[in-house]
C-alpha cells in the first residue's frame, strides 16, 4: 500500500494529538505521543498545552512532582519528559547510545576508562537517592576520583547513570540549576542496547510518530539502522509495511489511525523543539524544506513554530501585550483568525507563568527571513 505526503503529514499529527486537543490526563497525553522535548522547561507544558483539551499546568507540575511522567537524558541524548512506565525501556535501548558518547571520548580525556564509570555508577545512583544538586555530585565524586577528574566525570555520569531530573520550582517545575535523583531500580550495564527494549521502543515509535523507516527510526531515538533493521526483522508479522512517497518503506502498527490527506488541520503555536519537527529523518514531514534552515538554527535551536494546515509556515515569539507571528508566505485571512485564537489562550498561560517564555533566544529573530510579521493580542 503506499501513502502519499499529506497523508504521512496528517497521520503523524494524528497520532501527536495535534489534529484535534484530546480530553487525556497529563500522565495519558505523555505516553500517547511517546516523548516530550525538554530541553527548555517550559516546552513539555506547551507541548501538552497544543495536544490537551482543557489543559491546567499545575496538573503538570503535579505529575512531575509525583514522578508520573519523569524527565530525562534520553533520544538523541537530549532532555525528555516520558512516562514513568515507558522510562526503563528506552533507557535500555538507547544503552550503546549513552555509553559511546558520555563514557566516550571526552569522559577519558579525565584518564577514566569506560569500566570505570560503569563502577562508579552504583555508588552514584544509592547516594542520588535523595536529590542531588550537581555540586554535590560532583563533591561524591572528587571523594572517589580526585577533584581533577571529577568535573569531566561528573559530565559523563549525569547523563550515563539512570538519573531523572528532580523537580527544583520555577513556572515550568525545573530552574536552571538541575537537581538528580535515582531512577530506581538496576543500573543498565554494558555497551550494548538491549534487544527486547529496541523492539518495544519501535512499537511506541510507530504508536506515537508513525508510520516510520528504518532511519526516521534511528533519527528519533539516534541509534543506528542495523540495530533497527535487527528489530524491525523481529517483529516481522506485528507491522504493517507501506511505502512511502518517495518509495521509502514504512511501518506502522495494523489498523493505525491514519487520516486523509484533506483532512482539517487547526493553527498551532508550537513549542520550541517541539518533537514532531524532529522525530523524521526527513523534516519534510512538516516543516517544508525552504523553511528548515530558518526554523532549525546551525547550533541546533528548534524555533517556536506556527503550524498552518499541519505543516510549519513561521516563527512566534512572545511580545508585551500579545503574540508576534511571522509568517513566511501569505496565511488566509481564516489562517491569521485561527492563529489570533491560539495566540489568546497562549499569552493568558505565559502571563500566569512566565511572559518572557523564550526570551534568551530573541537574537535569531534579527536572522529569520523576510516576513509578514503581526502581533496576535493577548
Amino acid at each position: 500500500m503506499k501513502i502519499t505526503a499529506r497523508e504521512l503529514n496528517r497521520a503523524s499529527l494524528g497520532r501527536q494529538l495535534l489534529l484535534e486537543r484530546a480530553p487525556l490526563g497529563v500522565a495519558e497525553g505523555v505516553r500517547r505521543v511517546v516523548a516530550l522535548q525538554a530541553q527548555h522547561a517550559g516546552s513539555p507544558y506547551l507541548a501538552l498545552w497544543n495536544r490537551l483539551a482543557g489543559l491546567d499546568p499545575a496538573e503538570v507540575d503535579a505529575v512531575f512532582a509525583r514522578r508520573e511522567v519523569v524527565k530525562a537524558t534520553l533520544m538523541r541524548i537530549t532532555l525528555h519528559a516520558v512516562h514513568a512506565g515507558d522510562y526503563r525501556m528506552f533507557r535500555e535501548a538507547l544503552q550503546q547510545t549513552l555509553y559511546g558518547s558520555r563514557l566516550g571520548f571526552r569522559f577519558a580525556e579525565t584518564g577514566l576508562t569506560p569500566a570505570d564509570g560503569e563502577e562508579l555508577v552504583p555508588g552514584l545512583l544509592a547516594f542520588a537517592e535523595q536529590p542531588r544538586t550537581v555540586a554535590e555530585l560532583r563533591g561524591w565524586l572528587e571523594e572517589r576520583v580526585g577533584p581533577e577528574r571529577a568535573e569531566g566525570a561528573c559530565w559523563g555520569l549525569r547523563a550515563y547513570a539512570p538519573l531523572h531530573h528532580h523537580p527544583t520550582g520555577g513556572p515550568w517545575s525545573f530552574g536552571p540549576r538541575p537537581s538528580y535523583v535515582a531512577s530506581g531500580g538496576a543500573p543498565v550495564t554494558g555497551r550494548e542496547a538491549s534487544p527486547e527494549a529496541l523492539r518495544g521502543l519501535v512499537l511506541r515509535y510507530v504508536a506515537g510518530f508513525g508510520p516510520g523507516s528504518v532511519a526516521d527510526v534511528a533519527q528519533f531515538a539516534m541509534v543506528r539502522r542495523a540495530p533497527v533493521r535487527r528489530a524491525l526483522k523481529e517483529l516481522d508479522g506485528e507491522l504493517e509495511r507501506l511505502e512511502g512517497p518517495d518509495g521509502t518503506e514504512l511501518f506502522d502498527l495494523p489498523g493505525a489511525p491514519r487520516p486523509a490527506g484533506d483532512t482539517p488541520a487547526p493553527p498551532r503555536l508550537m513549542a520550541m523543539w517541539d518533537s514532531v519537527l524532529l522525530a523524521y529523518a526527513d523534516r519534510g514531514r512538516v516543516i517544508p524544506p525552504e523553511y528548515r534552515r530558518a526554523v532549525i538554527r546551525v547550533n541546533g535551536d528548534v524555533l517556536p513554530t506556527l503550524l498552518v494546515d499541519g505543516y510549519v509556515a513561521g516563527v512566534w515569539r512572545p511580545v508585551e501585550g500579545g503574540i508576534e507571528a511571522t509568517a513566511f508566505h501569505e496565511l488566509p485571512e481564516a489562517a491569521w483568525e485561527g492563529l489570533a485564537e491560539e495566540a489568546r489562550a497562549l499569552h493568558a498561560l505565559l502571563a500566569a507563568r512566565d511572559p518572557g517564555l523564550y526570551r534568551r533566544y530573541a537574537n535569531w529573530w534579527a536572522k529569520l527571513p523576510e516576513g509578514r510579521v503581526r502581533v496576535l493580542p493577548g
